[in-house]
C-alpha cells in the first residue's frame, strides 16, 4: 500500500528491504513451505511510463537508467547496489547529530529514491525488497501482489470499512472540512485505486492457485484498476464535491461547511500563491499561526502527492484477470476482485467518503452505507 507520509530512509530500509531479506532467509528454513506471498505496491515501478507489465524486479534494476536509454547524449546514472544503500544509510545515520537525524533521513531517502527513478522512499525501499526476494528465493515458489492505492472496502466485511488514513483520505478530509480548496494536479491524470477487500481476495486466489503446486518460480499480480477501469482525478474530485455538497460536514459550532468545486493548479508556485492569498478565508483559521500551520501542511501534502497527481502510467493486470477466470462462478461471488465492476462515482460518493467520515472522522450522524452498493 502507498504511504502518504515521508519515511525515514533507515526505517524504511529496515522494514521494506531488510525485512524482505530476513523473510526469505526464514522461508528457506521452512522445509514444508508451499508458497511465499509478498504484498508489495504497484508503485515499485517508479517513474516508468506507458503500460507497465506484471514483471518481477531484478537485482539492480534502475528506473532512472531505463528512462535515459534513448537520450542523446545519455545522462550518467550510477548503478543501484541494494546492499550499498543499506550500508550508506547506516553510515549517514552514525554521522548525523541526533536532533537532526529524523529530518536528515527523510531528506536522504527522497534524494536516493529520486536519483534512481522512484518517486518516494516508500516505493524505492519496497522495490529493493522485491529485488532481495527475487535474488535470494532459490527454489521457493513466490507470489508478489502489487496493489494500487488501497482504499476502503467494496463489500466485505461491509462497504466502506477503513482503518487509518490511506493515501486519498487527507485530501478528502481537508476538503470536506473546508480547509483545502485546491491542489496542484493534472485533471486527466489517473489515480489507481483498489478496495482493500479486493486485494485480500486476489491474494487468497493466488494462494489457492500456487500454494498446492509447489512449483519454483515467481509470479507477479498487479491488483490495479488504472488500465481496465481508470479513475480520473477530475472525476474523483467531482464526486467528492457532489458528496459534500449534499451532505456537508459540520464545524465546531454545529453549522454546515459548504464547499466549492476543487480548484486545479498547474504548479506548486501557483498553489502556494493561492494558499497565501486565500488562507484567511478558510474556516477555523482565525490566527496567523493557524494559517501558517495549515499552509505548511497543505504544501507538505502537495509535495508528497505531486508524483501521483501528475502520473500518466497505467498498470497492466492481465495476470490478475487471468487468475479470476480460473475461478468458479461461486468463488467469484464469494471472493471477487473484478475491478472492472466498480462504479467509481457510486463508490466514492456513497461508499468510500461515508466510510472515511464514519470510521476516521467518527461522525455519528452519517447515514448507514447501503449494503447493496457495488
Amino acid at each position: 500500500m502507498i504511504s502518504f507520509c515521508i519515511c525515514r530512509y533507515d526505517v524504511a530500509l529496515d522494514t521494506n528491504t531488510k525485512g524482505a531479506k530476513h523473510l526469505i532467509s526464514f522461508a528457506k528454513k521452512c522445509k514444508e513451505l508451499k508458497l511465499l506471498l509478498h504484498i508489495s505496491t504497484a508503485y515499485v515501478n517508479g517513474g516508468r511510463q506507458g503500460c507497465i507489465m506484471e514483471n518481477p524486479l531484478r537485482m539492480g534494476d534502475n528506473i532512472a537508467r531505463e528512462m535515459v536509454l534513448f537520450e542523446t547524449p545519455q545522462t550518467f546514472v550510477p548503478a543501484l547496489d541494494v546492499e550499498n544503500e543499506i550500508k550508506l544509510a547506516l553510515v549517514s545515520k552514525k554521522s548525523s547529530a541526533e536532533y537532526a537525524l529524523a529530518q536528515m533521513m527523510k531528506n536522504f531517502g527522497i534524494m536516493r529514491a529520486n536519483q534512481y527513478g522512484w518517486h518516494s522512499t516508500y516505493a524505492f525501499t519496497k522495490a529493493m525488497g522485491e529485488m532481495m526476494i527475487e535474488n535470494l528465493r532459490g527454489d521457493i515458489p513466490v507470489v508478489i501482489i502489487r496493489p494500487g492505492v488501497i482504499e476502503s472496502t467494496y463489500r466485505e466485511p461491509f462497504p466502506g470499512w477503513i482503518q487509518g488514513n490511506r493515501m486519498l483520505d487527507p485530501v478528502i478530509l481537508g476538503y470536506g472540512k473546508g480547509q483545502l480548496t485546491g491542489f496542484p494536479f493534472d485533471p486527466n491524470a489517473v489515480i489507481d485505486v483498489v478496495p482493500v477487500d479486493m486485494v485480500v481476495n486476489a491474494s487468497l486466489a493466488a494462494i489457492a492457485k500456487h500454494g498446492g503446486a509447489r512449483k519454483s518460480g515467481i509470479n507477479v499480480y498487479q491488483t490495479t484498476s488504472s488500465l481496465v477501469n481508470p479513475l480520473v482525478l477530475q472525476e474523483f474530485l467531482r464526486s467528492c464535491y457532489e458528496h459534500f455538497n449534499s451532505m456537508p460536514c459540520l464545524n465546531s459550532n454545529g453549522r454546515p461547511v459548504y464547499v466549492e468545486e476543487f480548484e486545479c493548479f498547474n504548479s506548486m508556485d501557483d498553489f502556494s500563491a493561492h494558499l497565501q492569498r486565500d488562507a484567511f478565508k478558510l474556516p477555523g483559521l482565525t490566527t496567523p499561526r493557524k494559517r501558517e500551520i495549515m499552509h505548511q501542511y497543505a504544501e507538505h501534502l502537495a509535495g508528497i502527492y505531486k508524483a501521483y497527481s501528475f502520473y500518466s502510467a497505467r498498470f497492466d493486470n492481465s495476470n490478475t484477470e487471468d487468475q479470476m477466470e480460473c475461478m468458479s462462478e461461486e468463488e467469484k461471488g464469494d471472493f471477487g476482485f473484478n475491478v472492472r465492476s466498480i462504479d467509481w462515482k457510486d463508490y466514492i460518493k456513497n461508499v468510500h467518503i461515508p466510510g472515511v467520515r464514519r470510521h476516521l472522522m467518527k461522525e455519528r450522524t452519517m447515514p448507514e452505507i447501503n449494503q447493496n452498493s457495488g
